[in-house]
């Protein structure tokens, strides 16, 4: 499983789970295939930020579950 922090290991379509603006607090994940991939840079050191297709939920990539 690979961590979310590279822009280049996430594709749309991809089942992630993702940490909410609400849930960084907690660690409360939220699982969801990426609708589109919001950060620009190749790297973020807290996870590359997604907009998930349920529900357009954002927050960012803590684990990629399929390649």
């Amino acid at each position: 499983m690979l961590d979310g922090k590279k822009r280049a290991d996430i594709i749309q379509g991809q089942l992630v789970d993702i940490v909410l603006k609400k849930d960084q607090r907690s660690g409360n994940l939220t699982r969801g295939h990426v609708a589109r991939i919001l950060t620009n840079s190749s790297h973020h050191p807290h996870g590359i930020k997604v907009m998930l297709k349920e529900e357009n939920q954002v927050g960012r990539v803590q684990v990629i579950l399929d390649k």
